[in-house]
């Protein structure tokens, strides 16, 4: 049973006439913040920024801003859409920003995507994601070490663990970056050697400036 009624909250496109309407030389821009890691993870991250008139955008000074993300998958458009949904809710978020928000805060694109993650989450805890298709996919190092630490704390396989490593030592070596003698890429997977053996033991990746 729905916990809100979608049909009570204004659509962004409602948002977006009213804009204009009261702004007819308004601009919304719309940027995309999404990098190699939010990817490695699916995920789209969108900015939008509002400007009341050309010169207000000419000069730098927006009327308000909004972020939004989205992932891929799922049910519904994020099948397929889920960049566009992540731009749509942005746009939604600075307009409220801005001051048009209805007699809501929320759109009804962003309450719509509160029933869709709350109908899939129980499904999403008990899927099996295909780890090693995801890194194929990936040509990042930096990509492939965030993967590789959401694999982890999911409790994947060795082998996937390995798998993942192995695709991060590849793109090294194509890219012409030196390798430690215990075969991983530089700073990515490197742990204190098992003694004496020169193993690598719990492979996590080291924070920035820790020794």
């Amino acid at each position: 049973m729905p916990r809100f009624d979608l049909s009570s909250y204004e659509t962004v496109e409602e948002r977006i006439r009213r804009f204009y309407a009261d702004n007819p030389d308004g601009r919304i821009i719309t940027e995309n913040l999404t990098s190699p890691a939010d990817r490695a993870v699916s995920t789209w991250v969108i900015r939008s920024v509002v400007y009341l008139t050309a010169g207000d955008q000419a000069n730098d000074l927006p009327k308000a801003s909004g972020l939004a993300f989205e992932i891929d998958g799922g049910n519904g458009a994020n099948q397929t859409s889920a960049l566009e949904n992540a731009e749509t809710s942005a746009i939604g978020r600075a307009l409220a920003n801005a001051g048009y928000s209805g007699n809501k805060r929320a759109s009804r694109e962003e309450m719509e995507k509160v029933e869709r993650h709350s109908a899939v989450e129980v499904m999403h805890q008990f899927a099996q994601r295909d780890w090693k298709k995801d890194a194929d996919t990936l040509n990042d190092v930096e990509a492939l070490r965030t993967l590789w630490a959401n694999a982890k704390a999911k409790k994947a396989s060795t082998s996937v663990l390995d798998y993942i490593k192995e695709r991060a030592n590849a793109l090294s070596d194509n890219s012409g970056e030196p390798r430690r003698a215990e075969g991983s890429v530089p700073g990515l997977f490197d742990t204190p050697a098992d003694s004496g053996t020169g193993q690598q033991i719990d492979p996590e990746p080291k924070a920035k400036g820790r020794k």
